[in-house]
C-alpha cells in the first residue's frame, strides 16, 4: 500500500510543480513542506532496496515525502524560468567532487548494493540542496528558510520533553542522541545570533529566542559528551561575531544575555549529577574499542589510500575475511575481539572507506562553507542576515569539532540540515550588499 501511495505521488510531482509555478506564496508553503518532512522522515520514507539490519552510514535506498516536494519545488523554479546551472557555485561543486571521488572505491567494495546506498543518498542530497538554494534565489524568501528551521527546532523539542519524561532515550526526530545534539549545535548559535541582532521587537526575533532555547535545551538532555564539550565554543563564536557585525552594543548584548545565563546555570545544576557520571563514569573498554577503531581504519587507509576499501562498506571489513582487526591485535598487544561499531570520527570514516583523495575533497567541502561564512562576517556588517553568517561561523566550527569525535555526521538526518545551512551561505555569499542592507 505504501509503494502505491508513493507511486501515485510521484506522477502527481508535475502537476503540483506546475500549480506551485504560479504563485511564490504556494511555492513558500511548498518548501514548508520540504522542511517538515524532516520531522517526519521516519514515518513518510519507503526503502526500495534496504539492509535494515546493516551497520552503516546508509542502510537503503530511500526516498520520502521530503524528495518528492523538493523535486517539485526543483521543477516550479524552472517552469518560473528561476533554474541555475547543475553546478552554480563553489560549494556544490567540491560536494560534487567528493561525490565523484567515492565511486572509485567500488572496485574494492565487498558489496557494491551496500555502496550504493551512499551514493542514491549523496544524489538526493543533491536534488536537496538545489531546491533550498534555488529556492532562496529564485524568491528571496530567506525568512522562510529560518522560520520553518525555527519550527522544526521547536516541534523537535517538545518531542524531547516527552521522551524524557516518559523515561525514555531523548533523541527527538533523530535516530540517535548524538545525532540530535550535533545538529542543534549547528543551529543553535544562528538562533542566538538572531536574538541578538533582531531583539525581541522583531518577529523573526522572538522566534529565534524561542528556538535557542530549544537547541540548548536539547543539547544538555541528550547528555552527548561530545556537543557539550563544543557547545560553548559555537556560541561563543557567535556571539563574538555578533559584536564584529556592528548592530549590537556590548550592553545590549550582555542584558539580552543575562536572564538565559541565570537559567543556564540552575538548569546545569539541576542535571549536573548526570554530566559528571557521563564524563567519568565512561567504561575503560568504550575508550579501548575506539582506539581499537580508529587504528583499523588508519590500516586500511594504508592499505588503499587512493581508493580506500569500499563507500559504505566499513563494517563489511571487521570481519574475518579481512586482516584489519588481527593488525590492530599487533600493535595493540592485546586481544581486540570482534567490533560491529564505526569508527567514532568521520573524517577517518570517510578515508578508510573513500580513500584520501575523497577525504580531501570532503575537508574542501567543508572548509569552503566555513571561510564563506568568516568572510560574510565582515562582509555584511549592518545588514539585517548578518546573524546567518555569524550564527553558522560558530555553528559549523562546533559541527566540524564534535565531527572529530562523532561519525554520526554521516547520518541522513545531519547531512539534510548540512546541506541547508550550505545553501543558505552560498545564498549570502552572492546576494549583493545593497539588498541585504535593504532588507
Amino acid at each position: 500500500m505504501k509503494y502505491a501511495v508513493f507511486w501515485a505521488a510521484f506522477a502527481a510531482v508535475p502537476l503540483l510543480a506546475a500549480v506551485l509555478a504560479i504563485n511564490k506564496r504556494w511555492m513558500g508553503w511548498a518548501f514548508c513542506g520540504m522542511l517538515a518532512g524532516l520531522y517526519l522522515y521516519e514515518s513518510t520514507s519507503i526503502s526500495f532496496v534496504s539492509y535494515q539490519y546493516y551497520r552503516g552510514t546508509a542502510l537503503g535506498m530511500e526516498i520520502s515525502i521530503l524528495h518528492l516536494l523538493a523535486l517539485a519545488v526543483v521543477l516550479a523554479l524552472a517552469i518560473r524560468g528561476k533554474w541555475h546551472s547543475p553546478l552554480p557555485e563553489g560549494g556544490i561543486r567540491l560536494f560534487f567532487l567528493y561525490l565523484l571521488l567515492c565511486l572509485p572505491s567500488f572496485r574494492n567494495a565487498d558489496s557494491v548494493i551496500i555502496g550504493w546506498f551512499e551514493i542514491w543518498k549523496l544524489l538526493m542530497l543533491f536534488l536537496f540542496w538545489h531546491a533550498v538554494y534555488g529556492f532562496l534565489t529564485g524568491t528571496g524568501q530567506v525568512e522562510t528558510v529560518v522560520k520553518a528551521l525555527a519550527v522544526f527546532v521547536i516541534a523537535n523539542a517538545f518531542k524531547v520533553i516527552q521522551q524524557h519524561y516518559s523515561f525514555r532515550l531523548t533523541q527527538g526526530v533523530f535516530s540517535h542522541r548524538n545525532t540530535m545534539a550535533m545538529a542543534m549545535n549547528m543551529l543553535g548559535p544562528m538562533f542566538l545570533a538572531g536574538y541578538l541582532q533582531l531583539g525581541l521587537r522583531d518577529k523573526l526575533g522572538r522566534l529565534c529566542v524561542a528556538a535557542f532555547a530549544c537547541t540548548g535545551l536539547c543539547t544538555m538532555w541528550s547528555y552527548s559528551r561530545g556537543a557539550i564539550a563544543v557547545l560553548p565554543i559555537g556560541y561563543g563564536l557567535a556571539t563574538g561575531c555578533c559584536l564584529v557585525g556592528g548592530r549590537v552594543r556590548f550592553h545590549s548584548l550582555a542584558k539580552r544575555l543575562a536572564p538565559f545565563a541565570v537559567i543556564g546555570s540552575i538548569g546545569l545544576a539541576a542535571i549536573w549529577p548526570h554530566f559528571v557520571e557521563r564524563f567519568t563514569g565512561a567504561p575503560e573498554a568504550s575508550k579501548n574499542t575506539r582506539v581499537a577503531l580508529a587504528h583499523c581504519a588508519w590500516e586500511m587507509m594504508k592499505a588503499h589510500p587512493w581508493a580506500g576499501v569500499g563507500v559504505n562498506n566499513w563494517s563489511l571489513n571487521l570481519g574475518e575475511d579481512h586482516e584489519y582487526l588481527s593488525l590492530v591485535e599487533e600493535k595493540m598487544g592485546a586481544d581486540v575481539g570482534s567490533f560491529t561499531g564505526i569508527v567514532e570520527t568521520v573524517y577517518l570514516l570517510t578515508g578508510a572507506e573513500c580513500g584520501i583523495p575523497a577525504l580531501l575533497a570532503m575537508l574542501a567541502w567543508f572548509g569552503w562553507h566555513w571561510l564563506a561564512c568568516l568572510r560574510g562576517v565582515w562582509r555584511l556588517r549592518g545588514a539585517r542576515y548578518h546573524f546567518i553568517a555569524a550564527g553558522f561561523f560558530g555553528g559549523l566550527t562546533a559541527n566540524y569539532l564534535q565531527s572529530s569525535l562523532e561519525w554520526v555526521l554521516r547520518q541522513r538526518m545531519s547531512m539534510f540540515l548540512l546541506m541547508i545551512c550550505f545553501a543558505l551561505v552560498a545564498w549570502l555569499r552572492t546576494l549583493p550588499r545593497e539588498k541585504e542592507s535593504a532588507a
